[in-house]
């Protein structure tokens, strides 16, 4: 008994010591040699031809969706041969065409391997077929085909007209210009277009828009029938949009079918979606009564009224079910911190969800909508799916993952809220402290700070969303916090517009709300303040340093905004006009005007080539600062954009990990 209990002990013992080694950045960091072990278990699950199909390894089964049971896969189909060209941007399965670029010029490869060439002045200043408008407005990509695969839309951008931004490349014996297109906020913007091209004629038409200047297209779609093409416009202000339809045959427009204003500004993100029981109707997306919901109408123009509404946000149509004639939609409506999956009949309204209610889900429907492979996380589910009949809402648990830190050093992760600065407001927060938390002890803390428009910190996924490089600062002895401030997604129109033409302020105020919760707790070092940020994270992280200079102690400062006029035409004048409109605005939210209230550590680091936050931003902040007599730090990646990519980013989390390191702790 006594050697059982001996055994015992030191069984306890050997798991509590396996239980705190530690993680490096080679675990933790994605371009890390040893990624994978820290990160929850994926499956290859698939819809194929109506089958929910499993691949494990060289292995591959089809699963019994009724009750998740596996058989081995006996594929049936003939295996169908695609066009393979160089620079291929898109297939299309219906008439197994490609379209393709060959020296800047767009192509299509035809299902009997002739290739056709759909322009002759492609180059650098005039783009073909790929993504237009900085990828703002939804917009990914740059061909469209139709749905029987015969014709296919597509964008040219013209920017011979936009100045370029001088990137060097430093890796050549003599550095060479490398220049980018790029347009700052007030100066000439590109020019866009759309053409069709039809595979049985052969020709190119182009759609009848009118001057291209300081307009923007996006969102297109086809209609099912393949005769006419729909598409969103914006005015540069981006506070008028129009959706219209267009006759591919003649490229003329047939009518405007809706029209959205606002004071501050429109932000069309999504394509309209067909009834696949009734080519006459279509869902469309908008912002108009607050939040982001769905809308029917008609071909002619006919609103047929709101599908969904609440103080909640849509977030994806997953796809529909014929035979309920219902969409399959993931909203925010069960909580602000979660994505939940819900069947919403279009003719009666009503939803019905069809998840565990809880957590962050991901959604793929089998082909005739009948099934749904549902993948998720919550707080403490690293990963979990799950199939389910969309019909009866009936749901057969497939997988879940083990957690892949079962051995390894675990923070202790925390999520509340506290109120903005308007006092009325609720933001969501999370809190990582070390696993061996000791609240007699006094900490430093580290604000991991993101702030902008499209984008959060606080979910309720895994960790509540929490990142690995907290992890990493937890286990050197930090408490790291985030909130989300308004300004930021998921929460409706007047949350993310309250900052607009003032970007920067409301942020920083709800950011400090955030840091006065964080200094009354009494573990919390309110000496010993760091914070850290990344693009407009940057931004708020140098603003945050010069604007309360006596609060934090250190900074890191990645790919920062420093001034918005020299940030692109589209993102930059959605938020804050032009320079010329908004004078105050642009001043007021400069970083360049503050460089002179620095007081504490700060680092700005960057990847020199960045074509999104330029160089000038964070060139221009250090000129200030030499000219104030204040001390910032800098550090740059040659040849890296605006993330740094590979193993590369490994080097850059110990990088600003050793600055907390030196500075704060």
């Amino acid at each position: 008994m006594k050697t059982k209990l001996i055994l015992a002990t030191l069984l306890v013992a050997a798991t509590q010591a396996m239980a705190q080694k530690l993680f490096t950045l080679e675990e933790l960091n994605f371009g890390g040699k040893n990624y994978s072990v820290s990160v929850p278990q994926r499956w290859n699950y698939s819809w194929r031809e109506g089958k929910l199909i499993f691949k494990d390894g060289d292995k591959t089964y089809e699963v019994n969706p009724a009750n998740g049971k596996t058989t081995e896969y006996q594929a049936t189909e003939e295996k169908q041969d695609r066009p393979n060209p160089r620079g291929i941007l898109e297939w299309c399965k219906a008439s197994n065409a490609a379209a393709f670029l060959r020296d800047n010029n767009l192509w299509v490869r035809y299902a009997d391997g002739h290739d056709v060439q759909l322009s002759s002045d492609g180059s650098r200043e005039i783009v073909y077929g790929q993504s237009v408008h900085r990828d703002e407005f939804g917009i990914y990509k740059g061909t469209f085909w139709s749905k029987d695969g015969k014709k296919l839309a597509f964008y040219r951008m013209d920017q011979s007209m936009v100045a370029d931004y001088p990137q060097v490349n430093t890796f050549k014996r003599e550095a060479e210009l490398e220049p980018d297109k790029y347009p700052m906020a007030g100066m000439t913007s590109h020019q866009v277009t759309i053409g069709i091209f039809d595979l049985e004629t052969e020709k190119t038409i182009y759609l009848n828009v009118g001057d291209p200047t300081d307009r923007y297209f996006t969102n297109i779609s086809w209609a099912p029938d393949g005769k006419t093409l729909y598409l969103f416009e914006l005015n540069r202000d981006q506070n008028h949009c129009t959706l219209a339809a267009y006759d591919v045959a003649t490229g003329n427009k047939l009518k405007t079918l809706y029209t959205e204003t606002s004071n501050k500004y429109v932000e069309p993100r999504h394509p309209i979606t067909f009834l696949p029981w009734d080519d006459s109707k279509f869902i469309y997306w908008s912002w108009k009564d607050g939040y982001t919901h769905l809308y029917l109408m008609d071909t002619e123009g006919k609103d047929l009224g709101q599908l969904t509404k609440g103080p909640w946000e849509v977030k994806d149509i997953v796809g529909f079910c014929p035979a309920t004639k219902s969409a399959i939609l993931i909203t925010k409506e069960a909580n602000d911190l979660q994505r939940n999956i819900y069947s919403l009949n279009i003719k009666t309204k009503k939803r019905t969800l069809l998840d565990n209610g809880k957590g962050v889900h991901q959604a793929k429907l089998s082909e005739d909508g009948l099934w749904l492979l549902d993948t998720w996380q919550e707080p403490d589910v690293p990963r979990a799916c799950a199939v389910t009949n969309t019909k009866t809402g009936k749901s057969t648990l497939l997988q879940t993952a083990p957690n892949p830190w079962e051995e390894w050093y675990q923070p202790i992760f925390e999520q509340g809220t506290v109120k903005a600065a308007d006092g009325k407001t609720d933001l969501y927060w999370r809190i990582v402290k070390p696993a061996d938390f000791d609240p007699n002890k006094k900490y430093p803390a580290v604000l991991y700070v993101y702030g902008g428009p499209h984008a959060h910190c606080v979910e309720a996924s895994w960790h509540w969303g929490s990142r690995s490089w907290d992890t990493y600062m937890a286990q050197k002895g930090y408490i790291v916090f985030s909130i989300d401030n308004r300004g930021s997604e998921d929460r409706g129109r007047d949350f993310e517009q309250a900052t607009f033409r003032h970007l920067g302020q409301i942020e920083m105020q709800d950011q400090m709300c955030g840091i006065e919760y964080l200094k009354s707790l009494p573990y919390v070092d309110a000496n010993r303040l760091g914070v850290h940020g990344w693009s407009f994270g940057g931004f708020m992280t140098t603003s945050l340093m010069t604007t309360y200079p006596d609060v934090f102690k250190v900074g890191v400062a990645g790919g920062p905004v420093i001034d918005w006029k020299w940030y692109e035409v589209m993102y930059g004048e959605r938020y804050m006009d032009t320079p010329e409109q908004n004078p105050e605005g642009y001043e007021q939210a400069s970083c360049i005007n503050k460089a002179k209230n620095l007081k504490g550590k700060l680092q700005i680091i960057i990847g020199m080539n960045d074509p999104v936050c330029v160089p000038q931003h964070s060139l221009q902040f250090l000129n200030a600062c030499a000219e104030a007599g204040t001390q910032p730090d800098f550090y740059a990646y040659p040849g890296e954009g605006h993330n740094m990519a590979g193993h590369k980013s490994v080097h850059l989390h110990e990088r600003i990990t050793q600055y907390f390191e030196d500075y704060l702790k």
